[in-house]
């Protein structure tokens, strides 16, 4: 059990103490970043004069090596090291001897493993926004391609009013868009880099920590060395963002599980993306979809978790920290997973545009147009909205729509009523009357593609 810290003890560490210890079954996931990050700071040594030039040079190649021998699997990540940092060094310090042992002049474990993660988190922001905007990017084109797709539009899962798919599709772009403008908040929060923050209290080497920032792509380097191998923010920030995502994935996943179902039939997924039955041939299961919204619990879980583990610990660092990996790169993982599947999904959907207008025909959705037809016709609203009510239930009692009522029956409820009423709560009507920006209809939609087009072409990590 190789320990780099064992100067002060008098015998081996138990061999279960030392597995309930150990993070490298899962800080291996940091192994890139370890080596990114103390190849910067043996540069930065170098020029501080802490390390010679043939020091810096054989630390430099020494990492190299390791980094191309683990990534070919001539080395092995699974050996018996306490963490991925002791894997490194012990290795490094193998091959190249004396200055090996040098590498970690000026920092403790405490600010390399607060760099890695770091590390690890931005380049994760950043790969979330990725899949995030290619998300963007189908929802723009199906928007655009269902302009004219009629569908109901529900409240408390009751048909409401009549709108478009691409309506009903622009709702979910823009929870998605906040999901991304939320990854590009955090990569500017945490772009600030805490190696040279030592164990807590900084160092007395003439460290030049704005250097290793700028080598490592930080704006600048942490500002308070406590806070700096302590702060777990980003990642709570990051967890719940990733909560948010699945949470946003989650409600768009169950409403395909419920328009894929035999009462709806407005979507037919692609083959590629669902499962069959062992015992019932005629089943064709939404499973992605069921997966996506089961997995959301497991990323709430993990931001709990961490909230929990940091919510009593004292100034400086704690071994409870450890706790923030496993869970945070499951959760990473899962989000990643889900995004790129339900992607895939989407894009090879087939949506039912004749079922989902007969659906909008019915169910009375555009009661509310009949009622505003009453008011600009001279009828107070609230009259109106009652003599609606009456008429719904006399439909309902026939079995029957307003639209497919004669004059006379119209009539019957209100003399305000001309022939001009059936244009007036035509489904085409009902929805291209509604003109201010947000609504679903062509013209208003138009310009909100033209926005988010806009939107997807700015960079947002400038």
């Amino acid at each position: 059990m190789a320990q780099l810290w064992g100067g002060r003890f008098t015998k081996e560490t138990d061999e279960k103490v030392f597995a309930f210890n150990a993070s490298l079954p899962f800080d291996k996931n940091l192994f890139s970043q370890d080596i990114e990050g103390s190849i910067a700071h043996a540069v930065m040594l170098e020029k501080q004069g802490v390390l010679t030039a043939e020091e810096k040079d054989a630390i430099v190649k020494g990492l190299a090596g390791i980094r191309e021998d683990v990534e070919k699997g001539r080395l092995s990540l699974e050996e018996n090291q306490e963490d991925v940092h002791s894997f490194v060094e012990a290795n490094l310090i193998q091959r190249i001897g004396e200055a090996g042992k040098k590498l970690h002049t000026g920092r403790s474990r405490n600010d390399q493993v607060a760099l890695d993660m770091r590390l690890y988190t931005r380049a994760h922001v950043v790969r979330t926004d990725e899949l995030l905007k290619g998300l963007l990017e189908e929802l723009l084109r199906l928007m655009e391609e269902n302009l004219d797709t009629y569908m109901p539009g529900f409240t408390h899962l009751q048909k409401a009013q009549p709108v478009t798919l691409a309506h009903h599709l622009g709702a979910y772009f823009e929870m998605f868009k906040r999901d991304r403008l939320r990854c590009g908040d955090i990569y500017r929060r945490m772009n600030y880099c805490p190696l040279g923050a030592g164990a807590l209290a900084g160092t007395t080497y003439p460290l030049d920590r704005s250097y290793t920032a700028s080598l490592l792509g930080f704006e600048g380097p942490t500002l308070n060395s406590m806070d700096s191998v302590s702060d777990r923010d980003y990642l709570i920030e990051f967890l719940a963002a990733l909560s948010t995502v699945m949470m946003h994935l989650s409600r768009f996943c169950e409403e395909i599980i419920l328009w894929n179902s035999n009462e709806y039939r407005f979507i037919e997924l692609d083959d590629a993306y669902s499962t069959g039955s062992s015992i019932m041939p005629q089943k064709k299961n939404p499973d992605i979809a069921e997966l996506i919204r089961g997995k959301t619990g497991r990323v709430y879980g993990a931001l709990m978790a961490l909230l929990t583990t940091m919510k009593g610990i004292p100034l400086a660092y704690n071994k409870d920290m450890q706790e923030d990996k496993e869970l945070t790169f499951d959760a990473i993982r899962t989000v990643e997973d889900s995004l790129e599947v339900f992607t895939g999904m989407i894009s090879t959907a087939r949506f039912n545009r004749e079922v989902m207008a007969k659906s909008a025909m019915n169910g009375f959705t555009n009661a509310t147009d009949a009622a505003d037809y009453l008011v600009n016709k001279g009828v107070p609203f609230r009259d109106a909205h009652g003599i609606i009510g009456r008429l719904v239930l006399y439909c309902l009692d026939k079995n029957t729509c307003i639209d497919a009522l004669s004059i006379d029956e119209l009539k019957n409820f209100s003399d305000k009523f001309e022939p001009d009423i059936y244009d007036a709560i035509s489904l085409r009507a009902c929805v291209e009357k509604r003109l201010t920006l947000g609504a679903p209809s062509r013209k208003a939609m138009e310009e909100v593609i033209r926005i988010n087009k806009t939107y997807l072409t700015e960079d947002h990590y400038e």
